[in-house]
């Protein structure tokens, strides 16, 4: 992202911090409105910039359009405040010494990812144990954050995964600077939502680049270790779109060399959302998805499957009017489709004209 093209632009941004340090005295200062003003100012960072602040800001469209360009998705003030510290990390200090004193407020811990994100990995850290406590913080906070997204199926965090995976976990340069227990909590981190950012073509790179981990004799390589998040996550998932988004992009999966082990283990998660009722409770769509899941990845023995579902289905006769009414409706739109099919083929062969040889 540019920097402030104008003193404006600088003098807004100074003016925007010395604000979000008074929040956060504030914050300090009254414990029975502490949780309020944090939950206030983790909203107002995540907020988009509109149009009057990105002129104070950068000044030139051309920088705006840069900007907004650069991960395609808007820029949140967030953003530009990570980028403010970065260039500008003294400023930064005054921050990091009220949020370590709010560390045990939820949205403390949120709000130090959000400004912090980048200057982790800009700015050279000298102290060990800081730098430890600060990136254990990070992947906390991120962690946090990524799951707002999910619960409200929105994608305002985008540029955050986008610099973590495409500037961190993808450069190893950046990658080294954090301790190795952080690398390793952080590809955790990006393996349970680097699907739900739209990030599955990145895949067979993130994967190269998994840091060693010390249990993989046990669990198997960085693909086995990928997957085995991907299947705690989808487990935890109780929103229908997002369910559905992970279930569309897991078949990229296929190809993939994995542990017997690892491999049932996908198997069983996708096969727990194929049948009605509990535990997992899914839905009509989520439970096709699912099935159409495992049929691609593991098509060996997709028959049997299907009949013993089908099997025990019927064990279960409160199920067969559902089951019955919904066979009934897909047939009558399949067979509506069919018909229209015909009709509107035979319309483009009557309006089509007809040359004779002479």
């Amino acid at each position: 992202m540019p920097p402030p093209s104008t003193p404006r632009g600088s003098a807004y941004l100074t003016a925007l911090t010395l604000e979000i340090e008074k929040k956060l005295q504030r914050a300090l200062a009254s414990v029975s409105q502490r949780r309020n003003l944090l939950q206030e100012l983790f909203a107002d960072i995540a907020l988009e910039v509109d149009d009057r602040a990105k002129d104070m800001i950068f000044g030139e469209e051309d920088a705006i359009s840069v900007a907004d360009d650069r991960y395609g998705c808007p820029i949140c003030f967030y953003n530009v405040l990570a980028d403010y510290f970065v260039r500008m990390p003294q400023n930064g200090n005054s921050f990091l010494d009220l949020i370590v004193q709010l560390w045990s407020q939820p949205f403390a811990s949120n709000i130090f990812p959000l400004l912090f994100h980048k200057w982790m990995f800009e700015v050279q850290l000298d102290n060990l144990e800081v730098l430890l406590r600060y990136s254990s913080a990070l992947v906390q906070g991120v962690t946090n954050i990524f799951w707002i997204d999910i619960q409200t199926n929105s994608r305002r965090f985008l540029s955050l995964f986008h610099y973590l995976l495409d500037e961190v976990a993808l450069d190893s340069e950046r990658l080294k600077k954090i301790p190795p227990q952080a690398q390793r909590d952080l590809f955790l981190l990006l393996s349970r939502f680097i699907f739900f950012y739209n990030s599955a073509d990145k895949l067979e790179r993130f994967v190269k680049q998994f840091p060693d981990f010390p249990n993989s004799l046990f669990v198997g390589g960085a693909a086995d270790i990928f997957v085995i998040e991907l299947s705690d996550q989808l487990q935890k998932l109780k929103v229908e779109p997002v369910l559905l988004h992970y279930l569309y992009q897991i078949k990229v999966l296929q190809g993939l060399e994995l542990r017997t082990t690892t491999s049932t283990r996908l198997k069983t998660c996708l096969y727990s959302f194929t049948s009605p009722g509990g535990p997992m409770y899914p839905t009509r769509a989520v439970r096709h998805a699912a099935w159409g899941a495992l049929d691609f990845l593991f098509p060996v023995g997709r028959y049997p499957r299907h009949m013993i579902s089908l099997f025990f289905r019927l064990l279960y006769p409160w199920y067969w009017p559902s089951s019955c009414w919904n066979f009934v409706i897909s047939c009558i739109h399949a067979l509506l489709y069919s018909l229209l099919g015909l009709i509107l083929s035979g319309w483009k062969r009557l309006r089509k004209p007809n040359n004779h040889r002479l």
